[in-house]
């Protein structure tokens, strides 16, 4: 039989996870376990392009990581998950591919450009920030993936690797796939504020918060500015809590839209039904989180194995890579 297709995703180490995480991201890698051999990895590397300064708590952010996505669902023995800095073959693979681009295709990527505006660097780019792109295609061909999981957003990044991987290719000899988009729909999930959920606006719900947090939390969300008194008429689709509720009260979503457009079903009501019906869906999840938490060091060894799996496919990658391009090597 034929090998799954391998796909390559990952993130940055910002600690434990949020609901825009989850519903963006963690439910669809779940999915994709059903259909391919997945590598995901927590990239510390990636992070130091704007928080190089700011290194304290990226191992313990990395180790919460890791038990949010084992508690949701990733399963170790079909998905290899990793930590990006342990596989230093990514570094390597970088380096060689960074002789095959131009200065000028990556100031002409968009993603970067958009970048630097939102966080205002001005002419302060770091040279690893503007080599971002080129470290994501090393990490997606270190694994010979046929495939990357992405939003509409991340498609300039994935292109650019496959212009590497054909580059490389004509150049040296065939080595790599060319990896396709697999383009997903993430969900947009709405913080209590309306802008989208994130940890640095403070406008998040975690995964394992308690029940009696989520309540408090969700009590503070903003909802229709219209709908002042009970009976008022909502509007749904303007609403941060109906967002919510079609995320995690599917069944009862069409009822809550409805009630609201009517103007039989009041803010708080809603608020208290949406707080509910979050909880419920993450109990399993919070239950499995502590007893990972509590066994603390088999998640290290289930993160050490990973990356010893990890590091064995790369280095074999890597072995092609120095034969094809002809790179010194001493005969065994």
């Amino acid at each position: 039989m034929d090998e799954p297709k391998r796909i390559l995703s990952g993130m940055q180490p910002t600690g434990r996870l949020h609901l825009g995480n989850y519903a963006g991201a963690l439910v669809n890698w779940i999915r994709l376990q059903e259909e391919y051999q997945p590598f995901y990895t927590v990239v510390d590397w990636h992070s130091l392009t704007t928080t190089y300064d700011e290194t304290e708590r990226i191992r313990e952010d990395t180790v919460e990581m890791f038990f949010d996505w084992l508690a949701a669902g990733i399963d170790p023995q079909r998905s290899t998950i990793f930590v990006q800095s342990m596989v230093p073959e990514h570094a390597e693979l970088h380096l060689l591919l960074s002789m095959l681009i131009t200065l000028g295709r990556l100031e002409r990527n968009p993603t970067f450009k958009e970048r630097v505006k939102d966080l205002e660097l001005r002419g302060e780019v770091s040279y690893g920030h503007l080599g971002y792109p080129v470290l994501q295609a090393a990490d997606i061909l270190i694994y010979r993936a046929h495939a990357v999981p992405v939003g509409e957003d991340q498609i300039p990044h994935i292109e650019l690797t496959r212009e590497l991987a054909r580059k490389f290719n004509t150049t040296y000899g065939e080595v790599f796939p060319e990896p396709e988009t697999l383009l997903t729909t993430f969900a947009r999930v709405p913080g209590i504020d309306g802008r989208k959920m994130s940890k640095s606006l403070g406008n998040h719900i975690l995964m394992s918060d308690e029940p009696d947090r989520i309540a408090a939390t969700v009590k503070e969300a903003i909802t229709d500015p219209q709908k002042v008194y009970l009976k008022d008429p909502g509007r749904p689709e303007v609403c941060n809590v109906y967002a919510w509720h079609k995320i995690f009260n599917p069944e009862g979503e069409p009822t809550v839209a409805a009630e609201c457009r009517s103007g039989d079903r009041g803010c708080v009501a809603c608020k208290k039904e949406a707080a509910a019906a979050i909880a419920d869906h993450f109990a399993s999840f919070r239950e499995e989180r502590k007893r990972l938490e509590a066994d603390r060091g088999g998640v290290l060894e289930i993160i050490r194995e990973g990356t010893r799996r990890a590091r064995d496919f790369a280095s074999e990658t890597m072995r092609r890579v120095r034969k094809t391009m002809n790179l010194f090597r001493l005969e065994a």
